[in-house]
């Protein structure tokens, strides 16, 4: 993947393009980027690159790194965390909105969840699927329990009816945060990774995760900088390998 953005001018975007060359490829550190500038309001414009024939521009920004990578008043930040930050700080407000989570458990729930999918699907041993496998319900189960517990803000103390499940969209309320840019990307490709691979799907009664998704589907921030669900079932045709 690859991902310029070029904040000292008109700001431009180069993703990596996708099996036919020119599509979104899979990529879900840019499209973090991309949802961060899309609810920001910033304007600016996506052209996909084939890497096979990087430009040679684009190999001198970076060298030896792998993208995406962002460049500011010829400065260039390889790391997606420290380029989140600086966006954050840069566009801020009052004419851009804040995107930080107000509860910092937004942040790290379900950091576990996409290391637990990595391991599961790239096992070739049938023998290591089993628990491989429990072990990725186990950090489905615990992002679940978040997504389904009442924010301190949701529960009305004056209320003579107790609030025992969230009714909340997203992790830290009813609006996109950066928690959801980082962790949304990740959550929909275990989902159409995992049951093209290995038939593998998330239980019904994670009625959390699925209120989640399906509240994401519903907004442009991610539909439209999500790739095709054949873009990434192609991005892991060499990685999800077949068990013996």
């Amino acid at each position: 993947c690859l991902l310029i953005i070029g904040c000292n001018s008109e700001d431009t975007n180069t993703q990596e393009a996708g099996s036919d060359g020119e599509s979104i490829g899979n990529c879900p550190f840019s499209q973090r980027l991309f949802m961060i500038l899309w609810l920001k309001g910033v304007i600016f414009n996506v052209t996909t690159v084939d890497l096979k024939r990087k430009p040679a521009d684009l190999q001198k920004l970076a060298p030896g790194t792998n993208p995406p990578f962002m460049t500011f008043d010829g400065d260039v930040k390889i790391d997606v965390n420290k380029i989140e930050e600086f966006l954050e700080e840069k566009l801020a407000p009052p004419r851009y909105p804040k995107l930080a989570p107000n509860h910092l458990e937004s942040y790290s729930a379900g950091n576990d969840v996409f290391a637990k999918f990595s391991a599961f699907i790239k096992n070739t041993r049938k023998d290591a699927n089993e628990n491989l496998e429990k072990s990725l319900l186990k950090a489905l189960r615990k992002l679940n329990n978040y997504l389904n517990a009442p924010l301190p803000e949701e529960i009305d103390a004056y209320s003579t009816e107790e609030l025992t499940v969230s009714t909340r969209k997203f992790l830290d309320g009813d609006e996109l945060t950066l928690a959801d840019c980082n962790l949304l990307p990740k959550l929909h490709i275990i989902k159409v990774v995992a049951k093209k691979y290995r038939n593998f799907e998330f239980p019904s009664e994670m009625t959390g995760i699925w209120r989640y998704l399906n509240n994401a589907y519903a907004r442009d921030e991610f539909t439209n900088t999500c790739p095709a669900d054949r873009e990434i079932e192609f991005a892991y045709l060499d990685v999800a390998k077949r068990m013996k």
